[in-house]
């Protein structure tokens, strides 16, 4: 008889049956296993960020206070405490990701296991179909089968395929969701990893601080009289001031005189403070060994950015050979252009406006007056020109992470950097303006 007894049908039945738990206890141990990996890894973070907001708020406090001994010391511990917390908090982060990717990862490789033996299962059955629908009704009889039993058993392949094709669509459709969640988790890491490069730097950071701590230490004995004699003697006159390099990447160093020119004459056209306009300039030519030894047909986004920088140097008479670019990092594309370091395809979508403040016809973002227009819009549209320190500070983040990435702790400290930079240029520029 065929009805339920035959092999075919029993093992498919059973094959469904075991294949949908074996998945789901598969997947429901890995789900805990990440899930609960993450979970540790986020109440880690947590702690982090909470002692980092405790740092900012040690520094926030004692640079309000007039500058003495015990507050710069101070000041710089909080900083390198500050850093190092940062740096662990963004290990963590890179963690946590990593463990969302390999769940992933895992539940993709169950998912095509599931499909390479569901289409074999599938596969056998449609070969089975088609004997059954091979057989004539005087074959049945001849064969002495109930009919009965005969078409209750083609109705039983019939579910079977049917829920075979339907779970086999399913997978399908899981596993191009996952992949897709995958995909996103991998840029997320890369992100994260990039900074990586940066935390580097930011180490370099720490071991000058300390040095520096070391050496207040040393040269004042401890005593504040010593210090405060040792602060007015570094105090810059106006014309030292005025006639001190302002390093451009991209472009040769202005004067800092120069240099407030322009970020004054911008900052008045487009909102933003100058000494800001001068932090985030700065900064940016701080920023790594990278910027200006690059080449553009190598460093360069071959679609996005490659044949809109031809366009730019096409029509300032530059051979695109011979002009200064960002060089491309191991982890994404360089091409970024001048002391403002805009890459071609954000630069073009700034183009008219700038011709249109400084006169240019054709604005040129090696050219520094170019370079600091354009920044000092940038900052506007990010929301600087509201003139508060956590407006600016923002504005920063978002010119360096853009919006999406701007809230993230893990690049607080490039917001950080522009702001104490942008402190020290206000003073500069009280000095002058006494």
């Amino acid at each position: 008889m065929w009805k339920h007894n035959h092999p075919l049908i029993l093992s498919a039945v059973i094959f469904l049956m075991t294949l949908s738990f074996g998945n789901v206890v598969f997947a429901q141990t890995a789900q805990e296993q990440v899930s609960s990996r993450r979970n540790q890894l986020e109440s880690e973070l947590t702690v982090l960020e909470q002692e980092i907001a405790h740092q900012q708020a040690i520094l926030d406090s004692k640079k309000a206070q007039s500058q003495s001994l015990e507050r710069d010391i101070a000041i710089i511990d909080a900083e390198i405490k500050k850093s190092e917390l940062s740096i662990r908090a963004r290990e963590i982060t890179i963690s946590k990701l990593s463990v969302d990717i390999r769940g992933k990862e895992t539940t993709i490789v169950s998912l095509n296991e599931k499909i390479i033996k569901e289409k074999k299962s599938l596969a056998q059955l449609l070969k089975k179909r088609n004997e059954i629908d091979s057989f004539s009704l005087v074959e049945v009889i001849l064969s002495n089968k109930n009919l009965s039993d005969f078409f209750e058993d083609v109705d039983m392949f019939s579910s079977i395929e049917t829920a075979l094709s339907d779970s086999f669509s399913q997978i399908e459709e899981t596993k191009t969701v996952t992949n897709v969640q995958k995909e996103s988790l991998v840029d997320k890491r890369t992100a994260e990893i990039e900074l990586k490069n940066i935390q580097d730097r930011e180490k370099k950071k720490i071991e000058q601080q300390k040095a520096e701590k070391k050496q207040i230490l040393n040269v004042s004995k401890g005593e504040e009289a010593i210090y405060q004699k040792i602060l007015k003697a570094k105090q810059k006159s106006a014309a030292e001031i005025r006639s001190e390099l302002f390093t451009l990447r991209g472009s040769t160093a202005i004067s800092f005189e120069k240099a407030l020119e322009y970020a004054t004459l911008v900052g008045k056209k487009t909102g933003v403070r100058p000494a800001f306009i001068l932090g985030v300039i700065a900064e940016e030519s701080n920023l790594g060994q990278n910027v200006g030894t690059g080449n553009w047909k190598t460093d360069m986004h071959p679609t996005r950015d490659r044949p809109v920088f031809q366009q730019i140097t096409e029509r300032l008479g530059f051979d695109p050979d011979m002009m200064p670019v960002s060089k491309k990092p191991w982890y994404g594309w360089g091409g970024a252009m001048g002391p403002a370091q805009f890459i071609p395809s954000t630069w073009v979508m700034y183009e008219k406006r700038i011709a249109s403040l400084t006169g240019h016809s054709v604005p040129n973002p090696w050219d520094p007056f170019d370079a600091f227009t354009a920044s000092a819009m940038l900052l506007a549209d990010n929301g600087a020109k509201k003139g508060t320190r956590s407006s600016e500070n923002l504005a920063a983040l978002r010119y360096f992470a853009g919006w999406t990435n701007a809230s993230k702790p893990a690049y607080s400290f490039y917001g950080d950097e522009v702001m104490d930079l942008a402190d020290m240029y206000q003073k500069q520029i009280d000095i002058l303006n006494q």
